[in-house]
C-alpha cells in the first residue's frame, strides 16, 4: 500500500443529523464538538438537529461542516488510521490545515466562522448561485461561459464535471446551451457564487483577518485548492486567494497520486469527493467516514490492507 490521504468534504454535503454518531462513539470527536460549542454556542445542535434551510445558510454550513469533517478525521485517527497528507475542498481546506497542525483546532474553527460570515455577506449582495455541468469537456464549458458576462468556471472536479458560478439569470440562460452541447446541469445547494469574482471583496477582507492568525509548518503536507500543490510560501495568501479563484480538485488528486498516494479517505458528510476521486483515479482505493458504520468499515479495510 502506498500513502494514505484524508480529504475533507466541502459545502453542499451537509444534512441534518451529520456528526451525531461520531460525537456519541468517539471521545476525540466529542471533544471537538464541545470546543466548537464553547466558541460558537449551538454548533453541535445545528449539526444534529438543524433544518435543511438552516444548514444551507453559509454562516451555518461552514462551521458545522468544519466540525463534522475534522471530527471524522480525529475519530479515524483514534481508530488507528493516520494520514500521510491531506487536502480539503473549499472550506474543507481549513479543516485539513487544522488536522495537519498548521492551525490549532480553536484557530481553525474560529477562522472558518469568520470566513463563513464574509462569504455570506458577499453572497447577499448579488443574486448568484452555482451549478455542476456534467458530461462535457472543460474547454466546452469554458467556451459557453465566455458567451455571458457573469459566468465563471470555478470547481474543476473530475473528468466530465465542472462547476460554474454565476448570476442566477445567466445560469438559467446557460442551460439550453449545455443541453445542445450534450451535457446537463445540476444545481448546487449553496447560497452564492463562490470561488468567483463575486467573492473578490470578501477575499480582500479575509486576507486582513488572516493576519491575526498564526500558521505553523504542520506535521504533513496539505494540498492547496488554489495551486493544486502542497502549501508553501505565503500560507495566508493561498487561503485568501482560494476564496475567489477556482478549486483545482482534479489536478490536486492527480498530483497527490503522482506523489505516491493511492488510498483516499473522504472525511465528513456525503460521498461527493469519493465519487470525484474514483472518476479521476479509477485504480485508487477510496473510502469514506461520516458515521459509526463507515468509521468501522473504513478502519477495518485500511488496517487490513
Amino acid at each position: 500500500m502506498g500513502k494514505i490521504a484524508f480529504v475533507f468534504a466541502g459545502q453542499g454535503a451537509q444534512y441534518s443529523g451529520m456528526g451525531q454518531e461520531l460525537y456519541e462513539a468517539s471521545a476525540a470527536a466529542r471533544d471537538l464538538f464541545l470546543l466548537a460549542d464553547r466558541i460558537r454556542p449551538g454548533t453541535s445542535d445545528q449539526c444534529f438537529h438543524g433544518s435543511k434551510e438552516e444548514l444551507a445558510q453559509t454562516k451555518n454550513t461552514q462551521p458545522c461542516l468544519f466540525c463534522v469533517d475534522l471530527a471524522a478525521a480525529l475519530a479515524l485517527k483514534e481508530a488507528g488510521v493516520r494520514a500521510d497528507g491531506v487536502a480539503g475542498f473549499s472550506l474543507g481546506e481549513v479543516a485539513a490545515l487544522s488536522y495537519a497542525g498548521v492551525l490549532n483546532r480553536e484557530e481553525g474553527f474560529s477562522l472558518v466562522c469568520r470566513r463563513a460570515q464574509l462569504m455570506e455577506e458577499a453572497a447577499e449582495k448579488v443574486d448568484s448561485t452555482m451549478a455542476a455541468v456534467l458530461k462535457l469537456e472543460n474547454e466546452t464549458v469554458e467556451g459557453i461561459c465566455r458567451q455571458f458576462s457573469h459566468l465563471y468556471p470555478v470547481n474543476y472536479n473530475c473528468p466530465g464535471q465542472l462547476v460554474v458560478a454565476g448570476d442566477r439569470e445567466e445560469i438559467e440562460g446557460m442551460k439550453p446551451l449545455v443541453k445542445e452541447a450534450g451535457g446537463r446541469m445540476v444545481p448546487l445547494a449553496v447560497s452564492g457564487g463562490f470561488h468567483s469574482p463575486f467573492m473578490a471583496q470578501a477575499a480582500e477582507q479575509f486576507a486582513k483577518v488572516l493576519e491575526e492568525y498564526s500558521f505553523g509548518p504542520g506535521w504533513m503536507p496539505v494540498w492547496a485548492n488554489f495551486t493544486a500543490e502542497p502549501y508553501a510560501g505565503d500560507y495566508r495568501n493561498l487561503l485568501a486567494q482560494q476564496m475567489c479563484h477556482p478549486v483545482r480538485w482534479e489536478q490536486t488528486v492527480r498530483n497527490m497520486a503522482a506523489e505516491g498516494f493511492d488510498t483516499f479517505i473522504e472525511v465528513g458528510p456525503g460521498k461527493t469527493l469519493s465519487g470525484l476521486i474514483a472518476k479521476t483515479l479509477p485504480g485508487a482505493a477510496v473510502h469514506q467516514v461520516e458515521n459509526l458504520q463507515t468509521l468501522q468499515q473504513t478502519a477495518k479495510a485500511v488496517l487490513e490492507q
